[in-house]
């Protein structure tokens, strides 16, 4: 794998509404990007395919991670694994489809940013970046969306259990995850037309925060749960804590 002058970085969901624009954003700046996703993205320099058929997580990750290793090649290391892989489904505990949307919320999330943290303890610098995507409306109860709220609130957890040293992690690892409220992605626009887009948050803003904490820059605490607020077009990052 050819050495560039920003560095390497993997996308988790490189081929979503973030994850393309976190792909290029990277590419932009010269930097190594290999997409993980269902599909490929013609702007990343390696593409991991999920195959979607696959019914286990013990063998989506196995997959996963074969590929990925062949991809690197031996000893190769990356600076960062970025996850944004996700979606999401509402209903409440009298929803017909309730156990059906929480198992699909699970395993866009909580399976994503599993493997996501067992690709960073293999494939890791030391010192690397590993961000997650939660939620801000998972810091409290989401009655209207059960399979979603516990879902963003198990990842929410695991980026305090990751960011212990003890978790496995190569030393010095950084570990966070962003909680959008909304992003402003083209799915969003369609369905929300009447909403006011002034407070949802840009996917180039996301991408820009996450390009310099890969940069070191401007970091929360190591474990932070860092919320991205969004009033008039104008993001902060915020730090919460969990439920």
């Amino acid at each position: 794998m050819a050495s560039v002058a920003g560095g390497k970085v993997l996308i988790y969901g490189g081929k979503g509404a973030l994850g393309a624009t976190i792909v290029k954003y990277f590419r932009d700046q010269n930097w190594w990007v290999g997409s993980i996703d269902l599909v490929a993205n013609d702007d990343a320099n390696v593409n991991v395919i999920v195959d979607s058929s696959s019914a286990s997580w013990v063998d989506q990750n196995a997959a996963i991670s074969k590929k990925l290793a062949e991809a690197l090649g031996g000893g190769n290391k990356v600076d960062a694994i970025l996850c944004v892989a996700g979606g999401w489904a509402g209903g409440n505990a009298a929803s017909d489809d309730l156990v059906q949307n929480a198992d699909l919320m699970w395993k866009q999330s909580v399976w994503t940013s599993i493997i996501a943290a067992g690709l960073g303890a293999h494939h890791l610098s030391e010192g690397g970046v590993l961000v997650l995507t939660g939620a801000q409306a998972a810091l409290k109860g989401t009655p209207g969306m059960i399979g979603y709220g516990l879902a963003k609130a198990a990842v929410h957890q695991l980026v305090k259990s990751l960011a212990d040293p003890s978790s496995g992690l190569p030393k010095n690892s950084f570990v966070s995850a962003i909680l959008p409220i909304t992003l402003d992605t083209p799915m969003n626009r369609k369905f929300m037309p009447k909403a006011d887009f002034s407070k949802w948050t840009p996917l180039s803003t996301v991408a820009e925060i996450l390009h310099k904490w890969v940069k070191g820059q401007e970091r929360p605490e190591n474990g932070s749960l860092v919320q991205l607020l969004t009033e008039d077009g104008v993001t902060q990052c915020v730090t919460a804590s969990p439920l």
